[in-house]
């Protein structure tokens, strides 16, 4: 009864103007002492850090030997951020319990769209025989789920200390030593290997990733060179709405608590159409996008054809993309939407 309530609260709320939406969370806060005119302000505040950060983030990749800012996808915030997490990835009741829940989606979203891709059927172990890259994989939640549908999954990420966690748990399951493995690397740095480079993936997964990057034109480019000629990438995301500012990072990190304070900065939302478009100017064809909600009070992920808070993308690297290969990321740079 509460689940259902709670799914007609969140779609009634997409229907909402912002300023209704914006009173009815100004209302259900009061009790807390959390008022709108803060968040507003907090949002300001934000707003007004970024381009600090962004000095920041230079300086420090700069420091440590990263060849460019702007070719790079690493940001130095997030970094510290998820090396204080890398040890609760598989606390299935604490930070990530909604990465952990949202796995009842995004797997067979990924494992019917590669059936769809490739056609030969391997019974019991559907993604036989295919390569799949997971780009910040963190302690291997959606690695370890892939492997055991048959597929050879890589997973990376730049924190060591989560690749560890990732390895540790893994090693428990012998049915993955052969299927599963971990690397600490950047995906740039991955795509630009001999062994594990350019065109050596089937598919390419991203999942709750793109809105921690710090260049999404270095990270399109580079899953681009990653993939084979008709390869799929897979993205879940959070959307950049007014409504995403409220439910995801209001209510989910300071009043409900589902993820650390902190975790999300808005300005790195990316909508699905400014996706779709950085993707097709890197030679990806858009197969299907999907909106995704999360209830905090069954704690379950499912689909909505709201796209306006999270939501799922499959794409196709175009065969033909194999030929512009050598392209530099700055040769496909597309129009900022407004």
């Amino acid at each position: 009864m509460y689940s259902n309530k709670f799914r007609r609260l969140m779609l009634g709320l997409h229907c909402l103007k912002t300023t209704a939406v914006c009173g009815l969370v100004q209302r259900a806060a009061g009790r807390s002492g959390f008022g709108w005119t803060a968040v507003c302000r907090q949002r300001t505040l934000w707003l007004q850090r970024s381009a600090c950060r962004e000095i920041e983030r230079r300086a420090v990749l700069r420091q440590n030997g990263v060849r460019s800012a702007s070719h790079s996808t690493v940001d130095p915030d997030e970094l510290r951020k998820f090396q204080s997490l890398a040890n609760k990835w598989w606390d299935e009741q604490g930070e990530f319990a909604a990465l952990h829940a949202m796995n009842d989606l995004r797997v067979p979203f990924i494992r019917d769209n590669l059936l769809n891709v490739h056609r030969a059927r391997h019974p019991g172990k559907p993604l036989a025989g295919l390569k799949i890259l997971d780009v910040g994989c963190g302690g291997g939640l959606l690695t370890e789920p892939l492997g055991r549908l048959g597929a050879k999954v890589l997973g990376i990420d730049p924190v060591e200390n989560s690749i560890g966690t990732a390895q540790l748990h893994s090693s428990f399951d012998p049915d993955l030593c052969e299927r599963v493995s971990y690397q600490v690397c950047t995906l740039e740095e991955l795509s630009g290997g001999e062994d594990e480079g350019a065109g050596h993936f089937d598919a390419v997964v991203a999942s709750e990733v793109v809105e921690h990057l710090a260049d999404l034109e270095t990270f399109a480019f580079c899953c681009s060179q990653v993939l084979k000629p008709g390869g799929s990438l897979f993205i879940t995301t959070i959307n950049k709405t007014n409504l995403s500012y409220v439910l995801g990072i209001v209510v989910a990190e300071q009043l409900l608590r589902i993820v650390p304070d902190g975790t999300h900065d808005w300005e790195k939302f990316v909508s699905p159409v400014d996706l779709e478009r950085l993707l097709e100017s890197h030679g990806f064809s858009v197969q299907s996008v999907k909106g995704m909600l999360y209830n905090p009070l069954s704690g379950a992920w499912s689909w909505t054809d709201s796209t306006a808070i999270n939501y799922a993308l499959h794409a196709v690297k175009l065969r033909k993309q194999a030929e512009d290969s050598s392209l530099h990321p700055e040769d496909h740079t597309i129009e900022s939407s407004s």
